[in-house]
């Protein structure tokens, strides 16, 4: 476990920083919680701009905007699991009953991945359908693709197309 907190303000990070050693003291995990924050760091960002850049190049599993006016920003979320915006929305309320997954990319990997979601377990099929000008366009790319691949058949299924087209038959 780790926890990042990114701020414009050194006074709020250190405000932050006695609240942290205030509730650890009397919290019943308090080994658990010493050894995340042991992982943990605050990041004084120079402005809104730079903290958000911070926060999607990290991917945080949970990323909490504890900020005014945050449904504002939330185009500027690019990588996180789950996003909870705002000062009545803490992480508990999404890990018990606001009804949001909890099964989310750790370790970064919300820079590629989503959080599990109902549409992970429904099937979709995925359909093509490219005119005379789409294969004359990309048909040479992919002549090129699957001859350095060395799949002379998925070659020759454009080929013979490209060659019709233009009056050849094979």
């Amino acid at each position: 476990a780790q926890v990042i907190l990114v701020t414009t303000s050194a006074e709020l990070a250190e405000q932050v920083q006695l609240e942290v050693v205030r509730q650890t003291a009397y919290l019943s995990r308090k080994e658990i919680i010493e050894q995340a924050l042991a992982k943990s760091a605050m990041i004084i960002a120079e402005d809104i701009s730079e903290a958000f850049a911070i926060s999607n190049q990290y991917a945080p599993e949970h990323l909490i905007l504890q900020i005014e006016a945050a449904e504002s920003y939330l185009p500027q979320v690019m990588n996180a699991g789950s996003v909870f915006v705002g000062a009545w929305t803490p992480e508990s309320v999404g890990d018990y009953a606001s009804g949001t997954n909890h099964v989310l990319p750790t370790y970064g990997y919300a820079q590629m991945y989503s959080g599990l979601d109902v549409i992970a377990f429904m099937k979709s099929i995925s359909f093509q359908n490219l005119s005379e000008a789409g294969i004359r366009h990309l048909g040479p790319t992919v002549e090129t693709l699957a001859d350095l691949e060395g799949l002379d058949g998925h070659k020759n299924a454009v080929t013979v197309r490209l060659d019709y087209l233009r009056g050849h038959c094979i």
